[in-house]
């Protein structure tokens, strides 16, 4: 028997499989664009929904972990209850068992010329959507081709006593079964992966279906842990839904354990006359949609469960306007007073991300960045739904000349705040960058950073409390912050270029250190606008 053979051909089948997984749930994933999100926030309005949601995104993405992630990531944002993210995590489960139905497919032998087709789509047509679609293809065909090769790897076992005799062992001792099904999914972090794998060894006739429902189930708890894994060091919102995954899939496994029996004379009803792959992909599915019924009206329960063993409190940032009430609009001059509070809000959350920003740039805490960019995005959101507000009070032609007036330099003040979170967003992504590229700066830029950051802090925290209070002393400060801001990005250019004729700093870090520099100042001009809207001036800084 070649072992290196067998060896070879199951790792470098396994690895083409992840990757037809992988790469045809990227291409999905393209193809959907950011709808998935949207999808999630808009009708996940109770469990149902939420399950029946979460079904669908992970159908159309391929990623159970994709759409828990984005369930989180809404969790956090203040988009979505852990309530309504229990139910997103149970649908994933149902449709995260289409890769198995996939799997039960048995078209081996057109993955080939399936990969050749995605492959035309990808190097002969320039259009995006054609690309995505060939991207899909070829992954859909690399799926089958790396179980193809796993399936000829693992045909020599067939005959090997000692594999014979532990295939025999785990049908008569079922929690064997099941800690080998844990075991595998924790090594190989997919569990799609293992159940293929589990699904071609029993079409080779290696295991029978009595012997493959433990693995099976076994599969669904060691999938578990990529969520735990996730969840440390993250938010409590991800250990929470981390935590629902392990009890959903824990229990789950020993009641089907429990009813092993019935399960297994059940799936032989449904899947008579379909190949064995095929029957534990009906296992898989029957295992979670079962599982997600017994739940589902416990989902109160399971939220009061974990939000016991894992305290704290949830960092929830309220996701949509609070001040623009439609009703308000019939009276334009009070829906323009409520829009001047929407638009203070979304200023505070401009200056929070540039504090966030700056915390993520000197100590590389990702939580940081990740608020400051999920900040950033309720900014974005913030300046359509505060822009289209403003119009329709415009439309409605119920404001004086003067008010009219006013009405438009808030709406300038609007395009202002948007893009110091921008430059915040910059500052982020150039850190982000630093990170990545192991960017070292010199002591001295670091203080002149810090020393930066500080100042644009305070004109930007000073321009929205004037526009706030209307408060012309605390615009005339901004006034000042800005040319100081000025005259620090002229004076810290030439520190820079001292440093590099000295050769204290690198060509990478010196253009982030003239990037931040850069962002800095254009954050002082905007702070500039809102301070001389406050004072009735109309030389807006372009």
């Amino acid at each position: 028997m070649d072992w290196q053979e067998i060896l070879f051909k199951f790792v470098g089948g396994l690895g083409i499989f992840l990757f037809g997984i992988k790469y045809m749930s990227d291409g999905l994933q393209k193809s959907a664009g950011d709808k998935m999100r949207g999808l999630l926030a808009k009708y996940t309005s109770n469990p149902v929904l939420g399950v029946l949601v979460g079904i669908g995104v992970t159908i159309l993405i391929q990623s159970s972990s994709g759409t828990t992630v984005m369930a989180i990531g809404l969790v956090n944002a203040g988009l979505m209850t852990l309530r309504q993210a229990i139910g997103v995590v149970m649908g994933a489960n149902i449709g995260t068992t289409m890769t198995a139905f996939i799997v039960g497919i048995k078209i081996e032998e057109y993955a080939l010329p399936i990969i050749a087709v995605g492959a035309i789509f990808l190097f002969f047509f320039n259009k995006k959507k054609f690309q995505y679609m060939g991207q899909i293809v070829f992954g859909f065909g690399a799926l089958f081709l790396g179980l193809s090769t796993m399936s000829g790897g693992l045909k020599p076992l067939r005959e090997l006593p000692v594999f014979i005799d532990f295939m025999v062992q785990m049908k008569d001792q079922p929690f064997l079964a099941l800690l080998v099904g844990v075991v595998f999914t924790v090594i190989v972090q997919s569990s799609s992966a293992t159940i293929g794998i589990l699904q071609t060894i029993a079409d080779e006739g290696m295991i029978g279906l009595q012997g493959a429902l433990p693995i099976l189930f076994g599969d669904n708890i060691g999938t578990t842990i990529t969520a735990v894994l996730a969840s440390i060091g993250a938010s409590v919102a991800a250990k929470r839904t981390a935590l629902v995954h392990v009890i959903f899939n824990v229990v789950g496994s020993i009641i089907f354990m429990i009813f092993l029996a019935p399960v297994r004379d059940l799936v032989l009803w449904l899947g008579e006359g379909v190949n064995i792959r095929m029957q534990i992909a009906y296992a898989h599915g029957i295992f979670n949609t079962t599982n997600t019924l017994i739940f589902l009206p416990l989902i109160p329960v399971l939220a009061w469960i974990v939000t016991r063993v894992v305290p704290g409190k949830m960092q929830e940032i309220e996701f949509r306007p609070m001040y623009l009430d439609e009703r308000l609009l019939a009276t334009p001059a009070v829906a323009l007073g409520q829009a001047q509070h929407e638009i203070v809000r979304m200023g505070r959350y401009a200056r929070e991300t540039l504090e966030d920003a700056a915390v993520f740039f000197f100590t590389k805490d990702s939580k940081s960045a990740s608020l400051a960019l999920q900040k950033e995005q309720l900014i974005n959101e913030l300046n359509r739904k505060i822009t289209d507000y403003m119009v329709r009070i415009h439309q409605s032609n119920g404001l004086p000349a003067q008010e009219s007036e006013k009405a438009s330099g808030w709406l300038q003040t609007v395009n202002d705040i948007e893009r110091i979170g921008d430059h915040a967003e910059n500052i982020v992504e150039l850190s982000e960058f630093s990170i990545n590229n192991k960017v070292e700066f010199s002591e001295l830029a670091g203080r002149e950073l810090k020393e930066m950051l500080a100042v644009a802090d305070k004109a930007v925290e000073r321009a929205i409390s004037a526009l706030e209070h209307n408060d012309a002393e605390a615009a005339q400060q901004v006034l000042d912050y800005e040319r100081e801001l000025d005259e620090m990005e002229a004076r810290f250019r030439k520190s820079h270029i001292q440093r590099l004729n000295q050769n204290l700093c690198t060509g990478s870090s010196g253009a982030v250190y003239l990037d931040i520099l850069s962002n800095l100042e254009r954050i002082g001009d905007h702070s500039k606008n809102i301070a001389q809207f406050v004072l009735h001036e109309e030389d807006y800084t372009d």
